[in-house]
């Protein structure tokens, strides 16, 4: 059961790693786009501020996906193991086809996936699946209206400006709003896969359900977050940054602020949301200030389309997983 739970723990970290290179863009796609830092600056920038999240906001996102998703008494190593295969398959497969899905639910459908093919739908812990689903649309619907608010703002506080001064002026503030988005990817991406460790853990019985999260498990995955960041989604860049709106500095600004919010208020309430998915409609909600035509729907459709199936594909996924992997492991 020992190399089991070393297995998982060490599946729990690469999905981390991926994770943090597939969401990249989510920190870094408007201020490269924009111009503002090299991808190679901004990469080193956004990981910096993914670890320093660690030190600026609590732990219940983790402490949720942990315990306040699937009854933890149903849960197995097997569980997990299925369900964390079937997410790093499918974060994969959107990675390599530069689709932004998101990492946060690929987790979620694998967990509850493995779960419900072991013990039955009764596990779930409904409530919070459905609050999860609803932030599906509300965390891009959030996003997108704190962005809309926030452009028209500087929109009408900077109409006496010439184009070059707004320029000058928000590239420097794009640092301080891709720190902001950082700080949130950090602290909403990071506590997942840390509250998978987690329930892994109290699985093995090496911790109840009583104790809180072990600070080397904390520690590892902001830090494997923070490397896998390092790394970069590059694809997944040109869609965020490129494909949706035609972004200038103080909309990047806009986008990445309202972002950024978004995430670390709703990963106080510790609800688990996505960080693709509020940026996306962030970046959204900035082209939509200068007119409706200015967003590229079609291309912000096909991206509403995965993040719909994802949850379902991985959940299925995972259960197969979990009917194969059942007949070679109990535990």
């Amino acid at each position: 059961m020992f190399t089991l739970l070393v297995v998982i723990i060490s599946l729990a970290l690469l999905f981390d790693v991926i994770n943090g290179f597939h969401d990249a863009a989510n920190s870094i796609a408007t201020i490269v786009s924009t111009k503002v830092l090299s991808p190679t600056a901004a990469v080193v920038w956004a990981a910096f501020f993914n670890y320093i999240a660690l030190h600026l906001l609590p732990l219940h996102v983790a402490e949720q996906v942990g315990k306040g998703i699937v009854d933890p008494h149903a849960v197995t190593l097997t569980v997990l193991l299925s369900g964390l295969i079937a997410a790093i398959v499918w974060d994969l497969i959107t990675w390599w086809y530069g689709i932004p899905t998101s990492s946060s639910h690929t987790l979620i459908g694998g967990f509850v996936g493995a779960s419900i093919a072991r013990s039955g739908f009764g596990v779930i812990i409904t409530s919070e699946i459905i609050r999860i689903t609803l932030f599906i649309v509300l965390a891009p619907l959030i996003g997108m209206i704190f962005a809309l608010i926030i452009t028209i703002i500087i929109t009408q506080l900077g109409r006496k400006s010439s184009p070059r001064h707004m320029d000058k002026l928000f590239k420097r503030l794009q640092l301080v709003s891709s720190a902001v988005m950082s700080i949130g990817h950090g602290t909403s991406d990071a506590q997942k896969s840390m509250g998978i460790a987690y329930v892994a853990l109290i699985s093995a019985g090496m911790i109840s359900v009583h104790d809180p999260i072990p600070g080397w498990v904390v520690y590892a995955f902001q830090i494997a977050m923070a490397l896998g960041t390092l790394l970069g989604g590059w694809r997944i860049v040109k869609t965020m940054g490129q494909r949706i709106t035609k972004l200038h500095p103080f909309e990047g600004f806009s986008a990445e602020t309202a972002g950024g919010l978004t995430l670390i208020f709703v990963a106080l309430a510790g609800i688990p949301v996505s960080t693709t998915h509020t940026i996306a409609g962030s970046i959204m909600g900035v082209g939509a200030a200068k007119r409706l035509s200015a967003v590229r729907w079609g291309v912000s459709l096909n991206m509403v389309w995965a993040w719909i199936i994802t949850i379902p594909i991985t959940a299925i996924l995972a259960a197969l997983l979990y009917a194969l992997l059942h007949l070679f492991i109990h535990a």
